[in-house]
């Protein structure tokens, strides 16, 4: 609406401006006029679009399905929003590491080691069919994921370079153990993530194997 709004703006100052050397029968200043209005228009185009392009992606489109699961989960209009433009990052994110990994071997062997990207995505799953526990997987949203697809761009922009020194290898060795380490807490995430589940699985299969041990005895 703003951009609209601007755009007419400077259309009719520029019709109220050429109207009056019109009237005024001063048609040699004409040609710089449209200059200049050309120009400002240029520089008023140049301008959105810098915006535009350097703007965040803009959501999905959310359906009718995915808002009645968060109202329903009791979130409210500004708590939607925020769940949602964090887990569009975190997509962005799981996205980036999984192209990371498959650049490099020694990064598909740490995954392989630690699950890293199934973690990742499954923990990505958990928090969209419970978007409530959102602040249990702070440590995975905002410092693990982020600082794991830094250190794997990283990691491969210096692994790609055509000459190595003594340096280079030294740093690529010690990246990959800070990256090992790094996967292995997110992985620890999603295990801390799930526990609640786990503990309730085992309460359900005490009660289950109490129940067949008492109708047994019968």
């Amino acid at each position: 609406m703003k951009k609209k709004t601007s755009t007419l703006l400077l259309v009719i100052i520029a019709c109220l401006l050429l109207f009056g050397l019109l009237k005024s029968g001063n048609s040699d200043e004409l040609i710089p006029f449209v200059l200049v209005v050309g120009g400002a228009a240029l520089i008023i185009y140049g301008v959105k679009n810098r915006r535009r392009s350097s703007s965040p992606s803009a959501l999905p489109i959310m359906t009718k399905e995915k808002e009645a699961h968060y109202l329903e989960s009791g979130m409210t209009e500004k708590e939607i929003e925020f769940f949602r433009e964090t887990m569009n990052q975190t997509k962005k994110q799981v996205l980036q590491l999984q192209t990371n990994i498959n650049k490099n071997a020694k990064l598909k062997a740490i995954d392989l080691r630690h699950d890293t990207l199934r973690a990742s995505k499954a923990l990505f799953k958990e928090l969209v069919k419970d978007p409530q526990k959102l602040h249990f997987a702070n440590h995975f949203l905002y410092t693990h994921l982020p600082n794991m697809v830094d250190l794997t761009d990283k990691f491969i922009e210096i692994n790609g370079h055509e000459i190595k020194t003594k340096e280079t290898y030294e740093k690529i060795e010690e990246s990959s153990q800070i990256i090992d380490q790094m996967a292995a807490l997110i992985a620890k995430d999603y295990q801390q993530f799930v526990a609640d589940d786990l503990e309730d699985l085992d309460v359900e299969l005490s009660i289950a194997k109490q129940s067949l041990k008492r109708d047994n005895s019968l």
